[in-house]
């Protein structure tokens, strides 16, 4: 009897300890993530872009990654990893680890329209493992006509294009991006049946509007804008609801009659690994906001046809829910896939 009580006795012991190894471990693992958090960042953040250099996200992470640094105190570095429509550079993110020290910048494409286009071959989940930060702004399309069209305002184009019902075309730098799934809403809307052409580029979209090739093209406003101030084109609509700051005189494609409810637009942000740290992403939204605060980054956003925007992180998260469903509801109703 003697003998199995100090058999209890040891394992008892035992047990106390193991239970207080594993206590401290957690605690030690606990500690060292509120250390690593409070001390965040202590080492630079890599900016992963699903682009080549040069184009829109580039751009903007380029703009945002100086200011960015001064608050954070490291260096954002920026990675291209371009291909599979901007999938590459996203699903590195999404299955990075989430401490912060990767993050992404991002078009609505990766985010609210791959989802849906490419369901059978997207590698990442977009909803569940990335995680929005910040909302940097918002790029509305420009439609433009060749300049010898007697078309001037939305409701004219509308009525071309219901006058030649079948007979037009538009252009797009590709199938699936937002320019295409604006010239979709708006055939949906105005009963239109303006037929898509994909290019791989904006350049050559809007160059083969000015020779007569296609019949107007839904643009980025760099494409345009050296063909609309050469008189080769006219721009006769914006896809958002107000007018653009850098074409005044341009009103939004929802003034066409039947068209009141009319929006659609690209958008670039920043994302973050779901699963990120709270106090992490809240430091990362902050030198997002501080940065678009500034007035010379609001400025040269401008002039690349980029509108800043900022919203608080609760609001942008509400914001790429609500873009994802109407992409999804688009793509649908259109029927598109990813060849065409």
């Amino acid at each position: 009897m003697q003998f199995n009580r100090q058999q209890q006795d040891r394992g008892n012991a035992a047990m106390i300890t193991r239970r207080h190894l594993t206590l401290s471990a957690a605690l030690a693992l606990a500690a060292g993530q509120a250390r690593a958090q409070g001390g965040y960042p202590d080492r630079p953040v890599k900016a992963i872009v699903g682009y080549p250099p040069g184009g829109g996200v580039d751009i903007v992470a380029r703009l945002l990654g100086e200011p960015m640094r001064g608050k954070l105190g490291q260096p954002v570095i920026v990675d291209n990893r371009p291909g599979a429509s901007a999938m590459i550079g996203a699903q590195a993110v999404a299955k990075a680890a989430p401490d912060g020290y990767t993050i992404l910048f991002a078009a609505a494409g990766e985010i609210a329209v791959n989802p849906s286009l490419y369901s059978d071959r997207i590698a990442y989940d977009a909803a569940r493992e990335l995680t929005p930060v910040a909302l940097c702004g918002t790029v509305p399309c420009v439609v433009v006509v060749p300049s010898t069209l007697p078309i001037h305002t939305p409701a004219e184009l509308i009525a071309y294009a219901r006058a030649k019902k079948g007979e037009l075309s538009f252009s797009s730098s590709g199938i699936g991006n937002p320019q295409h799934l604006a010239g979709e809403l708006m055939n949906h809307m105005a009963g239109t049946e303006v037929l898509h052409v994909p290019y791989r580029g904006s350049a050559p979209a809007v160059t083969d509007v000015a020779s007569g090739r296609v019949t107007m093209s839904f643009s980025s406003l760099g494409a345009a804008l050296p063909l609309i101030q050469s008189g080769k084109l006219r721009a006769v609509a914006v896809t958002s609801r107000e007018r653009m700051p850098q074409l005044p005189d341009v009103a939004p494609l929802r003034d066409a009659p039947g068209l009141e409810n009319y929006e659609l637009i690209n958008w670039f942000g920043v994302f973050a690994p779901g699963g990120t740290p709270a106090p992490v992403l809240e430091r990362l939204a902050a030198a997002a906001d501080a940065a678009l605060a500034e007035p010379s980054l609001t400025a040269k956003l401008m002039e690349q046809g980029i509108i800043p925007r900022r919203l608080a992180p609760e609001a942008f998260r509400a914001f790429v829910r609500e873009e994802t469903q109407k992409f999804a509801t688009i793509i649908r109703d259109a029927r598109i896939t990813p060849e065409g």
